[in-house]
């Protein structure tokens, strides 16, 4: 685990946004045309970048940060990336956290 890395990544309130996204993405993506989201994959590069209300460019940029820290992973199917967190990661860094402080 890379803390500094960890710290680098939570440091911008766009990636503590997407962490939040992905942590209930229900609650932030809205149901299309009353069809039901399959969050299973995860969630889709496209909607978080909805959420976040950034550019293609800067959402690529603070999802390969999350991604190199170890907070998400990206699963990739056909042309699209979907993004996950990974929470035996944050769990750990949380335990590191509240022993170190």
């Amino acid at each position: 685990m890379d803390t500094e890395a960890i710290y680098k990544a939570l440091a911008n309130p766009i990636r503590r946004q997407i962490l939040q996204c992905l942590k209930d993405p229900e609650q932030f993506i809205p149901k299309l045309n009353e069809c039901e989201y399959d969050f299973s994959r995860g969630v889709c590069a496209g909607q978080i970048e909805k959420i976040a209300n950034v550019s293609q460019s800067t959402m690529s940029n603070h999802l390969s940060v999350l991604q190199q820290a170890g907070l998400i992973q990206a699963t990739k199917y056909g042309q699209w990336s979907y993004f996950s967190r990974n929470e035996a990661l944050i769990q750990e860094f949380v335990d590191t956290l509240q022993q170190s402080l």
